[in-house]
């Protein structure tokens, strides 16, 4: 198999997408770490599916001027960690899975890191151990403006629709508003359950 070196964001409960690069076998995945903290994207929001559509949960940051994304630390002025949860549990607390999935999606919001960066890659490894996948990453040693590897550091959008193609699934309040697609993957797994890994390996993916 050619392995492709791949560049990646390291998001917050990332979209559906992000997971079909990650898990992807031929991808040899890096963790962009130095680039300059960009704004209003998924490195600190994760979309998810409420009673009103859809409802983005985003993680405050201190604006101290750190800009490079391994250094942005996130603040804890407001206890957003008790409110993303709660809107959590409101929008999927009826999906066929949350009940099963909870205690472990719990821990996710039990964390308490000083950066952004680290409380992401933790957030990784607690959705991995739901899928049970143990994908490999390793972080980038400095940030190149051109990089050999292929970059989806700019890849997936907060704001357009996705570039990637998806199956419809089931999900709670589709009657209401039909199919949200892209969504956080913990819309996935709350929908889809055990059948999640393999709905992501079926994404069609756009280079």
């Amino acid at each position: 198999m050619n392995m492709k070196n791949v560049l990646l964001p390291a998001f917050y409960m990332p979209p559906i997408s992000w997971f079909s690069v990650f898990l992807n076998p031929e991808n040899e995945i890096v963790f962009e770490q130095f680039e300059n903290f960009p704004k209003q994207t998924y490195r600190n929001r994760a979309n998810i599916y409420g009673a009103n559509g859809k409802l983005s949960l985003i993680i405050p940051i201190n604006h101290n001027g750190k800009r490079e994304f391994k250094d942005v630390e996130i603040s804890y002025r407001e206890d957003w960690r008790t409110l993303h949860w709660k809107s959590i549990k409101t929008a999927y607390q009826s999906s066929p899975y949350f009940e099963y999935y909870e205690d472990k999606f719990r821990k996710i919001f039990d964390l308490k890191e000083k950066f952004l960066l680290d409380f992401n890659l933790k957030g990784i490894e607690v959705i991995q151990q739901i899928l049970k996948t143990e994908k490999a990453y390793s972080l980038n040693k400095e940030y190149i403006k051109n990089p050999e590897s292929i970059s989806f550091r700019e890849k997936f959008s907060a704001k357009l629709p996705s570039e990637f193609q998806m199956e419809e699934y089931y999900q709670t309040f589709s009657d209401k508003f039909g199919f949200l697609e892209d969504l956080s993957v913990l819309d996935l797994i709350c929908n889809k359950g055990p059948e999640s890994l393999v709905y992501i390996k079926n994404i069609k993916q756009q280079y």
